[in-house]
């Protein structure tokens, strides 16, 4: 058997009767933060109190509507109080949340809607409005419930009009720890949705074993993020992360962009930031040109996509800030392998969190050595239960215990591990494995260069070389000249195999809504990795 590199001496313990809703918002009433503020969005702002209050008159709905336990209830939203009130109302209420990314197409969200065979949705008018001339296709759907607009059909509420009528008590539903509590959507980096099925004792997992060791969330934090909640990086840091802290959570659901972020914290004195590496590098360009104040920062983090060193460096010699970078995956919940406070290691996504275990196998599995290129394997009490309705794709990345992430990954003799790029994305160059990931961070490091994206394309032999995408800090440079420094430029930097044979400037690249580039979009059609 394999060597498991183990972190797993932590325990947590989840009691058998459980919700998580009760747990990451009733308790924190129960513990004294009922008057704290807890969620701040646009001109509205909950206490702690208000909030459970809420949560349990949208639970209280969801049940007069005739929604039963176990049955999906779809979130539609940005991010505004009115997503935390439903995602932990569906799940008191003993339904199971399944938030859809409203960044996605909308056959995709009708896709999401049909799959997931919700009986009630939540959205905003202007959301659901592109939907519903195609209320036929969604046969399961019964009511859609509107947080602002009017109700033009048949099963379509107002939300002010069914909290009206709702009580503000809810007796929390009769679930245990592996009871399903909410599903996320995944693509990843391959456009392919699917459901990832999590249980209410996942969140506990998350929360005590990174929140709780790596964060260190206190009640006096201010905790913002640019990223939407309805996937896994920031559903943790914005709702259980920081209400089991007594935290006080900002919400906006404005564009992001790096002037938003700066104003957001700014105004409300944000202390942990969340991002995605893009996000970090226009930050860093925006501070070029306006003043900025982040005095009231400690920490941010980082997820998604691996950190490159020289936008860690750069933040922290402009802000003073450490960015705990990480890696984590909707299939894990959250984060299992991060940076430490004071032991941050500029381009590697850092150590175990205690309480996971980790392998790095290869195509034979078997473990690899230090420095060498493994598949990442994962263990611990986060992981999802499987995909809905993906039986095969289920059992091709669960063994037992273990989800293959997908990730290829070193590990260094110190514990630290370095990313080397999915699995689908590894190129064989002139027999020699090239990493996108570590050609990209090298591209970010030229002075010339805003973002990269490394593909395989295939040259007049029908052989693989690396082709790069390049986002430029200054869109008038002389590009002849850029693409030709930035070919010797890696050859400097790198081993000379695994420079770009072909450069393309592009205005910007294809991501996901969580800050993945998804570079199955800048393959060629017939070739690539």
């Amino acid at each position: 058997m394999p060597t498991t590199d183990s972190q797993s001496q932590l325990e947590v313990s989840v009691p058998r009767d459980f919700n998580a809703s009760s747990e990451y918002i009733d308790k924190p009433v129960l513990e004294g933060h009922g008057d704290r503020p807890a969620v701040v969005g646009g001109d509205e702002s909950l206490s702690y109190a208000e909030l459970q209050r809420s949560v349990n008159q949208f639970g209280n709905a969801l049940l007069s509507l005739g929604i039963e336990m176990e049955q999906r209830v779809a979130i539609l939203l940005p991010n505004r109080p009115e997503f935390v009130t439903a995602f932990y109302g569906a799940l008191k209420a003993g339904m199971v949340a399944t938030p859809i990314s409203w960044a996605v197409t909308q056959n995709e969200q009708v896709l999401l809607i049909a799959d997931a065979r919700a009986r009630a949705l939540a959205s905003t008018e202007a959301l659901w409005a592109p939907i519903r001339p195609r209320r036929s296709e969604l046969p399961f759907l019964r009511h859609v419930i509107l947080v602002d607009g009017e109700s033009q059909d048949t099963g379509e509420y107002r939300l002010s009009e069914l909290l009206s009528k709702a009580a503000e008590r809810l007796t929390v539903a009769p679930t245990t720890r592996d009871d399903t509590a909410f599903w996320l959507h995944t693509s990843g980096s391959t456009g392919t949705p699917k459901w990832a099925m999590h249980a209410h004792g996942d969140l506990r997992y998350s929360e005590q074993l990174y929140s709780r060791a790596v964060i260190g969330l206190q009640p006096d934090d201010v905790v913002f993020s640019g990223s939407p909640c309805f996937h896994a990086y920031p559903l943790g840091v914005l709702t259980y992360f920081a209400f089991a802290a007594g935290s006080r959570v900002v919400l906006s659901p404005e564009r992001t962009t790096a002037a938003h972020v700066f104003d957001v914290i700014k105004r409300n004195r944000v202390t942990v930031f969340a991002g995605v590496p893009t996000l970090y590098a226009l930050m860093l360009q925006h501070a070029e040109k306006e003043e900025v104040d982040v005095a009231s920062l400690r920490l941010c983090l980082s997820a998604a996509e691996a950190l490159p060193a020289e936008i860690y460096r750069r933040f922290h010699e402009r802000f003073g800030v450490e960015i705990l970078d990480g890696i984590g995956s909707t299939e894990a919940l959250h984060i299992f392998i991060s940076n430490q406070r004071g032991a941050v290691r500029p381009g590697s996504s850092g150590q175990i969190v205690p309480g996971y275990d980790i392998r790095l196998l290869d195509e034979q599995g078997a473990e690899v050595a230090p420095g060498q290129i493994g598949n990442l394997w994962v263990r611990g009490g986060s992981l999802f239960t499987g995909y809905w309705n993906r039986i095969e794709t289920t059992r091709r990345v669960i063994e037992g215990e273990w989800y293959l992430t997908g990730d290829t990954y070193t590990r260094d003799d110190d514990g630290y591990y370095w990313y080397q790029g999915r699995s689908d994305d590894m190129l064989r160059v002139s027999g020699h494995w090239v990493s996108p990931s570590e050609v990209e961070a090298t591209l970010v490091g030229h002075p010339a260069v805003l973002e990269a994206a490394v593909v395989g394309k295939h040259d007049a032999d029908d052989l693989v070389k690396p082709q790069a995408f390049i986002v430029l800090r200054d869109p008038s440079a002389a590009l002849e000249r850029t693409a030709e420094d930035l070919k010797e430029y890696v050859k400097s930097t790198m081993a000379p195999y695994n420079y770009p044979r072909w450069i393309e400037f592009v205005s910007e690249l294809p991501k996901t809504a969580t800050g993945k580039i998804q570079r199955f979009k800048l393959r060629e059609p017939t070739g690539g990795s």
